[in-house]
């Protein structure tokens, strides 16, 4: 869920590991994915959520959990307020690390852990009114320091509001020693957001991302994309997590589900049509992906996209 800013990074060339930004929506939004955490606090109204945890109502005093590169959208049931809260990956894991000190060797240890119990790209933490009605004077503060970007003279407050908020919100997350769900994520990893102002580490992955993203439709292999950039597959599949969280072909699942959901909003195409427009030959196979992602069938997403237009997210 967003507001009318451009997207979690407030000005170009400008990056901030902690940002909230507030907002009232009456129209649907359309389902995008960003490569950041993301808590979004529901202050009132009510919505209906697709994700990849499926299609759930929330309330006020729901949390929406995003794992980065997971895809939301919602149709707000008349109006939905939020605040939102992106937190980067990689600082996430530094709290983890510090948080467990004394059983981590190293981050990798922390990450590892953040991996396994919360491995559910997408939950829905059903805190009550009373505990949301702790968190608004926080958030509010916090969306006051982010607005034009975090100063740094006012990170440690803005650190002490994000600790505060979620020492409320984490100890209701569903956590597991082990992935036992085919939600959970087998791979993931720290990244470089996608809306951050630099570009992931390895320039491999920045350029096998946009193989991916320039031609959707391609039938594209692990191999072939790895000799396109002169590495091994195992070497591609391990640099391409490190800097996306995802898999390649994960990855292009997401962008192919994406382009899917903004052309069933704007065009009168069959449905079929649209999937083979962005690689998936078989309609059943398309369904079966596209709702894995986005938590609804096409045919719902179309009849909920014309039912309330849809705002173009910013990229």
């Amino acid at each position: 869920m967003k507001d009318s800013s451009p997207g979690p990074s407030p000005s170009p060339g400008r990056f901030s590991p902690v940002l909230a930004r507030t907002q009232t929506a009456v129209t649907a939004i359309a389902p995008i994915a960003f490569d950041c955490v993301k808590f979004i606090i529901i202050r009132g109204g009510s919505a209906r959520l697709f994700s990849e945890l499926g299609s759930q109502h929330v309330n006020v005093g729901d949390v929406v959990v995003l794992a980065a590169n997971t895809l939301c959208g919602a149709e707000p049931e008349g109006w939905v307020t939020t605040t939102t809260l992106y937190l980067d990956r990689d600082y996430v894991i530094d709290q983890v690390f510090w948080q467990y000190a004394a059983r981590f060797k190293d981050r990798l240890d922390a990450s590892t852990f953040l991996d396994t119990n919360y491995a559910e790209p997408a939950q829905v933490v059903r805190i009550g009114d009373d505990r949301a009605g702790l968190l608004m004077p926080w958030l509010d503060e916090l969306t006051a320091l982010s607005v034009e970007g975090l100063p740094a003279v006012r990170f440690y407050r803005a650190q002490a509001l994000v600790s505060a908020v979620l020492d409320v919100i984490v100890p209701h997350l569903a956590v597991t020693d082990e992935r036992i769900s085919s939600t959970q994520r087998s791979t993931v990893v720290p990244s470089a957001p996608r809306h951050r102002a630099f570009r992931p580490l390895r320039d491999e992955a920045r350029h096998v991302a946009e193989l991916l993203s320039g031609e959707l439709d391609r039938r594209w292999s692990v191999p072939e994309l790895a000799g396109a950039v002169h590495l091994s597959p195992s070497q591609l599949r391990r640099v391409f997590t490190a800097s996306f969280g995802k898999s390649p072909i994960a990855y292009l699942t997401m962008l192919r589900a994406e382009r899917m959901a903004h052309l069933l909003k704007v065009t009168d195409s069959p449905i079929s049509v649209i999937a083979v427009s962005v690689g998936w030959g078989d309609p059943d196979f398309a369904a079966q992906q596209f709702r894995r992602s986005i938590g609804v069938a096409p045919s719902e997403y179309r009849r909920i996209s014309r039912k309330n237009p849809l705002p173009s997210h910013p990229e």
